[in-house]
């Protein structure tokens, strides 16, 4: 069980990573301007699985009311938490695209950090199937959103 990250604090969280080489870590917290404006933070990450934090922030309220974040927050997190999954087991020059994204969602998640798992289930020449399981950061034990993807995987040639 993970403690609630607070004050953004994400060292509490970096665990060694194995076989996950610095630069595809980079990519996944930096690499695109997205991402940067996220803050998304590698948590953990080895061949076919990665943990990511997302950071709260305020912008991401849906029900302000009820203290709960907008479903598209977490409907966009369960696509780079399965394409940064999937990225643990390509070469920096193979090209990768989701073709289908289907997330299912089992409560409101709340107005706080959110934690995303990814595991490639499939890994075939052209195509891929994540799994991805969402959770509050104070509460890692009840899931919030479950998703698959697939994807679309373009290798670079070896001539």
């Amino acid at each position: 069980m993970l403690p609630a990250i607070a004050d953004n604090n994400f060292s509490a969280y970096t665990t060694v990573m194995e076989n996950i080489h610095q630069p595809l870590i980079d990519f996944i917290e930096s690499g695109s301007p997205f991402h940067r404006f996220l803050n998304i933070q590698v948590i953990d990450a080895k061949p076919g699985f990665i943990k990511l934090l997302l950071p709260y922030k305020e912008e991401f309220g849906g029900n302000m009311e009820r203290g709960i974040l907008h479903g598209g927050i977490s409907a966009m997190f369960v696509d780079i938490v399965a394409a940064s999954a999937l990225w643990t087991h390509l070469k920096p020059e193979d090209k990768s695209a989701t073709i289908d994204l289907r997330v299912d969602y089992q409560r409101p998640a709340m107005l706080e950090n959110l934690i995303g798992e990814g595991e490639v289930r499939m890994l075939a020449n052209s195509v891929a199937n994540v799994h991805v399981r969402l959770y509050n950061a104070s509460t890692p034990d009840t899931l919030q959103a479950e998703g698959r993807a697939v994807f679309h995987i373009k290798r670079k040639s070896s001539t």
